[in-house]
Order: C-alpha cells, then sequence, then structure tokens
C-alpha cells in the first residue's frame, strides 16, 4: 500500500484516478479547490479518502496535503484553449504558478515522483503525424503554453533537486463525469449536451480536423503505470490511442448511437484551435508497457450511456 496524492481529484481525469487508487487499496489524499471538480464524482469513495480543500496557488495549502506522500498525480489545472485565450492570466497563475508550487511542496515533502499530466496542445501544428515526443514543442495558446512551462518545470526540478518525474500529453481524453453544460469541456462532451438538449452542435472549421480521442479508463491505467515504472523517470510520454478520428466522424458515430439525424453548424475556425492530432504511442508501450483496452467506440458508447443517465437523474442545461 502506498500513499498518493492526487490534485484535483474531483475533476473529471482525477475522480476516476482516484478511484482506481482506492480500488487497488492504496492511500489516498485529494487535493482540490472544487471550481471546477465535484464532489459527486467522489461520492462513491468519500469516506476511504482523506480531501484537503485548498487551491494549488497556495503554497500553504499544498505543503501539509504532500507530508507523508509517495506519489503525486498531477491533474489539477484550469483547462480549455478557449478560456485561456480569453482570459491568460488566470491560465497563467494556475497552470504554471499552481504547478511550481506542487512541485517545491513535494520536493520539500520528499516526494518519490510527480506524474504531471501534460497536454498534446504542446505540439501545435508542427509537422508530422502521428505526434512523436521528440517532435518540437509549439503552442498556439496561452493555455498549451503553460502546459509547456508545466514540463519544463518538471524536468528542471528532476535535474537540480532529483525529484522524479514523469509527463504524461494527454491527447483528448473522454468519457463520464466531462461536464455536459461547459463550453470550456471537451468536444465530445460539448456535443452531446447539445445534442440532450436538443440543440445543434457547432463545429468549428470544416470538420476534417483529426483527433485521438482517449477514454478515460486507457489515460487512468497509463498515469497509474508512470507513477512506479522506474523507466519513466525524466520522461515525456504520449497517452492517447494511437489513431485519429475527424469531428464529421465524431458526429457520424454520435448519430448512430443515438439514433437521430442532427446536422452540425458551421462556425470559422477558433483561434489557438490545433488543427490536427494523433499520438504515437510506441513509448508509453515500450516504457510502461501501456496498451490502451477501450476503444473509440466502445468508449463513445459507455459516455452516451453515462450522459443519458445524467438527463434522467438531474437534467442538464
Amino acid at each position: 500500500m502506498a500513499v498518493y496524492l492526487v490534485t484535483g481529484g474531483a475533476g473529471f481525469i482525477g475522480s476516476h484516478v482516484v478511484e482506481e487508487l482506492v480500488r487497488r487499496e492504496h492511500r489516498v489524499r485529494v487535493l482540490d479547490n472544487f471550481s471546477t471538480g465535484r464532489e459527486a464524482n467522489l461520492a462513491a469513495v468519500r469516506g476511504q479518502i482523506e480531501l484537503c480543500r485548498g487551491d494549488i496557488r497556495d503554497l500553504d495549502k499544498i505543503r501539509p496535503c504532500c507530508e507523508g506522500v509517495e506519489y503525486v498525480v498531477h491533474e489539477a489545472a484550469l483547462a480549455s484553449v478557449d478560456r485561456s485565450v480569453a482570459d491568460p492570466l488566470t491560465s497563467n497563475a494556475v497552470n504554471i504558478d499552481g504547478t511550481l508550487n506542487v512541485l517545491v511542496a513535494a520536493r520539500d515533502a520528499r516526494v518519490k515522483r510527480v506524474v504531471f499530466a501534460g497536454s498534446s496542445s504542446a505540439y501545435g501544428n508542427g509537422s508530422g503525424l502521428p505526434r512523436v515526443e521528440l517532435l518540437e514543442s509549439r503552442p498556439l495558446s496561452p493555455y498549451a503554453l503553460t502546459k509547456v512551462t508545466g514540463e519544463r518545470y518538471c524536468e528542471t526540478f528532476t535535474r537540480l533537486y532529483g525529484l522524479e518525474t514523469v509527463i504524461l500529453r494527454y491527447f483528448n481524453i473522454f468519457g463520464p463525469r466531462q461536464d455536459l453544460n461547459s463550453q470550456y469541456s471537451g468536444v465530445i462532451s460539448i456535443f452531446l449536451g447539445a445534442y440532450l438538449r436538443g440543440e445543434t452542435p457547432v463545429i468549428f472549421g470544416d470538420g476534417d480536423q483529426m483527433r485521438d480521442f482517449t477514454f478515460v479508463e486507457n489515460a487512468v491505467e497509463a498515469t497509474l503505470r508512470a507513477c512506479t515504472v522506474p523507466a519513466a523517470s525524466g520522461k515525456v510520454i504520449n497517452v492517447g490511442v494511437g489513431e485519429g478520428q475527424t469531428l464529421n466522424q465524431l458526429i457520424e458515430r454520435l448519430n448512430e448511437i443515438l439514433g437521430c439525424r442532427l446536422t452540425p453548424r458551421r462556425a470559422p475556425p477558433r483561434p489557438g484551435d490545433i488543427h490536427s492530432s494523433y499520438a504515437d504511442i510506441s513509448l508509453a508501450r515500450s516504457v510502461l508497457g501501456y496498451e490502451p483496452k477501450i476503444g473509440f467506440l466502445e468508449g463513445l458508447r459507455r459516455t452516451v450511456e453515462w450522459s443519458r443517465s445524467q438527463v434522467t437523474q438531474q437534467g442538464i442545461g
């Protein structure tokens, strides 16, 4: 049994990480300020975890959370390209200053390893598909830049202080618990929210832009492997399924699963958006022993089922 701290542990990905750690009988501490995370996401394990309410921008809140911890899974962030374009200052404060605070607290508490939730947005529109970790980072948005800066801080803390870090570049993670009502959520949950409200989803651009949609269970497996696999220390590792789907294909699959024929509205491309991206996961396979177990269609079906249950239980909109 090991002791883990999951920052942003009440959020979408973080809460899935927490549940799996509890299932594996580890001790889990969660740090969240509940700005986007929800207590309902932790309902199934609430009595089996230690909950710390606090913001990663406050170093004094993080320090006691790191005491006695062996592994930190750093999921807390202010996500969304759009939000960062509209408010780069807050994205900078949370994603850069907050990450630095987590690293300082982990270093001082002698944590074994920090796993940093990076982003495929780091690649920008650089040449070459699939995206390989050795490609140069070319961030197109403040959000992407904050994630690249977080990576650099991780690398510096490993090199300078000997704190083990692993950087995982997540590719378009989706699944249950993504916010169906937020304009800053992932595209699948945004589309699903529109469908279930009887609204017309919007595609920004021609719809041929490609994404590596990765079901959340795959991301959790890679994340937990990254905590303990010795060879992962100091590495930047893609987490995806290794294949791309266009937004037009996504709409077709949703129509099939939902049994409807809604046609999306088209709008101009948004600033900061990457056109196409999918992952080369060779390094994740060789270093982590990672293999995505849930494919795109199966993950989409599970996400649709969960989304429909939310309408039944509490409604959306």
